[in-house]
């Protein structure tokens, strides 16, 4: 009997316990959006998980100059791929599509990957871009 009277008490214990618990978090969420802590820490995810693969980097990767012609370049790109792509690293062929792509973009005229990306970025979120030589800030 003491034992039935224990159970209930800790089950409807939890349960109030739990229910604060979900209530409080809300409340916390509520409080963060409106201070724009939210946003805030949104935004500074955003600047520092979006790094972008520069043009340098594409060509440190698949190994090629700025000399090379664009066929050479689609031939270390298959190379590097094929080479990765059985029983090899998803994330060295990852590597090596995106530096493609990069590349591809500077080839057709698009100029650098990540200015491309920041202009981007720039339109969709209304920030503002800085230039200042080879410096660009989004503010």
């Amino acid at each position: 009997m003491a034992g039935k009277i224990l159970a209930n008490l800790i089950v409807m214990g939890s349960a109030i316990l739990g229910r604060a618990f979900i209530q409080a978090y809300r409340q916390a969420l509520a409080n963060a959006s409106k201070s724009g802590v939210a946003q805030e820490t949104l935004q500074n995810t955003i600047r520092r998980g979006s790094k972008v693969m520069t043009e340098q980097e594409a060509r440190q990767i698949l190994g090629v100059t700025e000399e090379t012609s664009w066929e050479e370049i689609l031939k270390k790109y298959d190379t590097l791929f094929e080479r990765n792509s059985k029983n090899g690293s998803f994330y060295i062929q990852s590597k090596v599509h995106r530096a493609k792509e990069c590349l591809e973009a500077v080839h057709q005229g698009k100029g650098l990957c990540m200015l491309k990306f920041l202009m981007n970025l720039q339109a969709r979120k209304g920030w503002y871009l800085i230039q200042a030589k080879d410096l660009y800030v989004l503010l």
